[in-house]
């Protein structure tokens, strides 16, 4: 009897002890994330982005800068150096930058507010906020949350899971998963700097462009070169290719993609013109600034538009909610030419 009650005091003896020095709760983990989050004057971090879709991968380079949550740079690149393009924010506007065409877009946009970034700390940090209902466990490195997802097309990515280090709570990775729950956006970071010091300078769109030509130099306009021709995955909207038209335009080959079925929509692709070195007009474009994984996109309540090596894509529906078209473009990326 007294052996039991000596076994009964020495687990409630250590109950007690992991309770005042033990796990933290979800509460007080999102706490002291946000005080982090609105504490960081500015940051540095890089990553790797994967996209799947079926069998293929498409990885990328992301270099994001943070100053004062106003400022922002969001570079993607690959290690072959045949995508790029870079998203700025400062204090005139959002702007789109291609250097390899050598063309930038400036908007007037709530980004990087209007949706989920998963490469951006503070909208991480958000998006564990407004969900009420997201989970929290803890392992013996990080912190680990699911949550909903702030996508326009939330249907089609509507969970994420967020891993944080327990030490400093910098990011580890982002997995943005499909209604099964499998990852088909998995954001891995391999640096974070926090307080970094960034000028405002560091964030003028002349000066952006023409450090990112250095490493990624204008492309020559090809010559009689044939279009490659990508083709959408018909298994997400439920749609048939009804009909496919070439056109013999200045700049080479237009090809008009249309649709129908359950809904309708017509996709234009060509190859994009190269503005001359010496130019540096910035074009103002009506419509919002959407993240496609592999490039920015512009999208309107009817169409969308973007660049991809070396193509100019344009989606165009009055069926297709904008989910639904971003949807359309990222499957297009991961499809096989034809």
């Amino acid at each position: 009897m007294r052996n039991r009650r000596l076994v009964w005091l020495m687990c409630l003896f250590a109950l007690v002890i992991l309770s005042a020095c033990g796990a933290k709760s979800k509460e007080e983990v999102t706490a002291d994330l946000n005080e982090k989050a609105e504490e960081v004057v500015g940051y540095k971090a890089k990553a790797k982005m994967t996209l799947q879709a079926g069998e293929e991968k498409q990885i990328y380079n992301v270099d994001i800068w943070n100053r004062e949550h106003q400022f922002y740079r969001v570079a993607l690149s690959t290690d072959k150096k045949d995508q790029s393009q870079m998203i700025l924010k400062n204090e005139t506007g959002v702007y789109v930058l291609t250097p390899a065409l050598n063309k930038s877009f400036k908007f007037q946009s709530d980004w990087p507010r209007n949706s989920s970034q998963a490469y951006l700390y503070e909208s991480l940090v958000k998006d564990i906020l407004a969900d009420k209902e997201a989970t929290f466990k803890e392992t013996d490195q990080h912190f680990v949350f699911e949550t909903k997802t702030r996508y326009p097309n939330s249907h089609m990515l509507p969970f994420q899971e967020i891993r944080f280090k327990k030490k400093d709570l910098t990011p580890v990775s982002v997995k943005v998963m499909d209604p099964d729950r499998k990852p088909l956006v998995v954001v891995e970071f391999s640096k974070m700097e926090f307080d970094a010091k960034i000028d405002k300078e560091s964030f003028d769109v002349k000066k952006n462009m023409t450090g990112a030509q250095l490493e990624m130099p204008v492309i020559a306009q090809p010559e009689n070169k044939e279009l490659a021709v990508h083709y959408p995955d018909g298994e997400i909207t439920g749609s048939s290719l009804l009909e496919e038209n070439e056109i013999v335009t200045s700049n080479g080959t237009r090809v008009v993609l249309t649709y129908g079925g359950d809904k309708s929509f017509t996709i234009v692709q060509e190859k994009a013109e190269v503005l001359p070195t010496a130019s540096m007009q910035v074009n103002a474009v009506n419509g919002e600034v959407v993240d496609l994984g592999s490039s920015f996109g512009v999208a309107s309540d009817h169409s969308l538009s973007w660049s991809y090596q070396g193509v100019d894509f344009m989606l165009a529906s009055k069926d297709l909610s904008k989910g639904e078209m971003i949807e359309v473009a990222r499957s297009m990326k991961m499809a096989m030419e034809k």
